[in-house]
């Protein structure tokens, strides 16, 4: 094979001869970050690549995802997924906020809307879902119950770029929602994120707050952080938006050759397709369900022929030390996410991945499902 090292996901980089320009400008502008020239392109362009107001870009997605909380005042509890990665939940513990873990709905792998309620104390002042994989959380339902009891809801969206779902963006939905521009997503920076706010003073908020709290050259509102994005990663994201469009494409051509070819396969479930007006095909989750060890043993095999698949989540994040103590980290309290957690097998997805390899990681899978079990 021409690609014989199978990553789940890859950066794709656009030819290095369109970036030289954007470098050239940069090093004659000698402005390399603060709020720079690119840095306003980029928060101009992405606003209406993704048709929302008002975006604050950030140097990661999990400082993005601290940054809002704070700017939020959020404190006490918050209700989110155990089903994730592990910055969703490490960003509450930075603002010394309690997690509180609801289960997830088994065809999503986002929190289940109908558990949240039973839930929510006198200290619970938001609810962080994820969504997961892409797929737009029950939006409508979650607001509903946050408006019934007066809490705030902050999005994680690293994975919904350019998601679109009831006719708006993705983004638009609850008090914030957060991207994350690491190079493994559908977009990429390098490294970055943002944080999409719902009018201007919210925006202005978390721009003090990622600079340290300041507000001009001698005032400091807050006890900020050092959130910013650099001019050349705000570059690079500008040069990324001409090409997403394709790479999503190619994506989609992906997605749909796995169904294809994993159709009728004994013990394989893929995941339902997203109900959206626009897709990005972020991940392709599948549900390994012959039982016992079985998604572990095709991991290990796909892994020994140089297919790197990620069991993305696996552990939940209520497994981890920092966390197993909360009651809300109880395995029964989360009887769906462990069953998927134990189950799910995330398999390489990226524009420059040939359909030739694709039907061969499907027939590996294959092989793999045959495999006799552990004794």
């Amino acid at each position: 094979m021409n690609d014989p090292k199978t990553y789940v996901t890859q950066p794709w980089l656009p030819p290095l001869e369109e970036f030289l320009p954007y470098l050239e400008q940069i090093w004659q502008n000698r402005i390399l970050t603060n709020n720079g020239p690119f840095h306003k392109r980029f928060e101009a362009a992405l606003c209406e690549h993704l048709g929302v107001e008002h975006v604050s870009l950030f140097c990661n997605g999990t400082i993005a995802l601290v940054t809002a909380l704070q700017a939020l005042g959020i404190q006490g509890e918050v209700i989110t997924t155990p089903y994730s990665f592990v910055a969703t939940a490490h960003s509450l513990l930075w603002n010394r906020i309690e997690p509180v873990f609801v289960d997830i709905d088994p065809n999503t792998c986002n929190l289940d809307p109908q558990r949240i309620e039973a839930a929510i104390t006198p200290r619970t002042t938001a609810i962080l879902p994820v969504h997961c994989y892409g797929t737009p959380c029950a939006v409508a339902e979650i607001q509903a119950v946050a408006e019934r009891h007066d809490l705030r809801v902050i999005y994680d969206a690293a994975h919904a770029f350019g998601v679109r779902h009831g006719g708006r963006s993705l983004l638009a939905h609850g008090d914030m929602s957060v991207l994350s521009f690491h190079a493994t997503k559908v977009f990429n920076t390098f490294e970055g994120g943002a944080v999409v706010c719902r009018d201007a003073q919210a925006k202005a908020q978390v721009d003090y707050l990622k600079n340290f709290g300041f507000a001009n050259e001698v005032t400091v509102l807050a006890s900020g952080i050092n959130g910013k994005m650099s001019e050349m990663n705000a570059a690079f994201g500008l040069l990324q938006l001409q090409h997403v469009a394709r790479a999503i494409e190619l994506r989609a051509r992906i997605d749909a050759r796995y169904r294809e070819r994993l159709a009728g396969l004994r013990g394989v479930h893929c995941l339902p397709r997203a109900d959206v007006d626009a897709d990005n095909h972020a991940y392709f989750p599948v549900l390994i369900t012959a039982g016992g060890d079985t998604r572990d043993r095709a991991y290990d095999f796909l892994k020994a022929h140089e297919v790197y698949a990620r069991r993305y989540f696996y552990p939940l994040i209520p497994d981890f030390p920092m966390y197993r103590h909360l009651p809300s980290a109880a395995a029964s309290n989360l009887p769906v996410a462990g069953r998927v957690a134990q189950q799910v097998l995330c398999l390489p997805i990226y524009p420059d991945l040939p359909l030739e390899r694709v039907d061969e990681i499907c027939r590996l899978l294959g092989r793999a499902l045959e495999l006799p079990h552990a004794a």
